[in-house]
């Protein structure tokens, strides 16, 4: 068992703080990691703040991780000590079932293993994330990070980057489409990003004009100020595929309204109140409602090889850990281009 310097939520309502606690020893077929940066998620509050429910504490979050490999079991045949790698949103699943087969462990028929605020399988052991200086995973998930990309700009590709990559290559996104971005967040600022380099003609949809320029810098051909009134009504019947990540509230059926027949919008954001949606917004343009959750293993490796040819990351602004709960806030109130990325070599400031 190995010491783990982290930090951790101890309950609902504290602050992160530093916490220790032990890595298990790396098994046959595990890869033991050292840290070099994580990706803070907005789920990452949502769970160390119990606001889905079901959190357990103590928490030590975190899903977007960069590392180097400094240990491998004796049946580790993927990688070696030295190489750099990710870990994302899961570090476990059954393996046997149809979506498993398939390679869409996140759909898990019994549930994948979360890398944080779940439970290792088969046992009572709590998954701890990559807030900390050390992580053992099985190899089968584990990616490998292509040696020409910034590590900072990549560990949020592990969320970030597959959960709007993988609908976009699931839908057929490419070129000639025209693709809306609704929110220019960390989902949609690499939503605008990857449908680009896809070929499609992308116009982002946010509520602030002030973005406009930073969309157009990422990538979008078009720009739609949505709290300006009557702005969805002129964009009716535009976009061949809409990608929502928003997480507030805010009406579906205005934006299925900006589908061209048999458009697609697709969900990745996840407000917190069930959203109405009325039926004539789908039939009268046989217009479809749909949604995605990250993506599985083969995919996510897919996205890093494709960004990394695309010489896409996402823009980050990179902190020390102990800045960590300053972030959660500044993130609530959209304070952040366009994730943030702990340093976890600033961990040792607290030893």
């Amino acid at each position: 068992m190995k010491p783990t310097l982290a930090y951790a939520a101890q309950n609902a309502k504290t602050p992160l703080a530093p916490f220790s606690f032990k890595r298990r020893d790396p098994k046959e077929h595990d890869v033991a990691i050292d840290i070099l940066y994580c990706g803070v998620c907005h789920s990452d509050i949502h769970q160390a703040r119990d606001e889905w429910g079901g959190s357990t504490f103590p928490m030590v979050p975190g899903h977007e991780i960069v590392g180097r490999v400094a240990q491998v079991g004796s049946s580790v045949k993927k990688f070696k000590k030295g190489d750099i790698v990710g870990v994302g949103c899961f570090v476990d699943s059954c393996r046997t079932c149809s979506s498993c087969a398939e390679g869409l462990e996140q759909y898990c028929e019994e549930g994948m293993t979360a890398t944080y605020n779940g439970f290792e399988r088969g046992t009572q052991t709590q998954t701890q994330g990559g807030y900390s200086d050390h992580i053992v995973v099985n190899e089968d998930y584990v990616l490998r990070v292509p040696e020409s990309m910034d590590l900072q700009g990549a560990a949020p590709l592990l969320c970030a980057g597959i959960t709007t990559y993988s609908p976009l290559r699931h839908w057929g996104v490419g070129k000639g489409h025209k693709v809306g971005v609704a929110g220019l967040g960390g989902l949609g600022h690499m939503a605008v990003k990857l449908a680009k380099a896809l070929g499609a003609e992308v116009t982002v949809l946010s509520t602030s004009r002030k973005k406009e320029e930073d969309a157009k810098r990422l990538g979008a051909s078009h720009f739609i100020t949505t709290s300006e009134s009557g702005a969805l009504e002129k964009a009716a019947g535009t976009f061949d595929f809409l990608i929502d990540t928003v997480s507030a509230a805010h009406d579906y059926n205005a934006y299925l309204n900006t589908l061209k027949r048999d458009g697609s919008m697709i969900l990745l954001g996840a407000p917190e109140q069930p959203t109405p949606v009325h039926a004539f917004s789908l039939i009268m343009k046989r217009r479809k409602l749909g949604a995605s959750l990250i993506g599985g293993i083969k995919e996510t490796q897919e996205m890093l090889d494709f960004c990394a040819k695309h010489k896409i990351v996402s823009d980050v602004e990179v902190i020390p850990v102990q800045k960590i709960n300053e972030a959660y806030e500044r993130m609530i109130k959209g304070d952040v281009r366009y994730r943030f990325v702990i340093d976890m070599a600033s961990l040792k400031n607290d030893v």
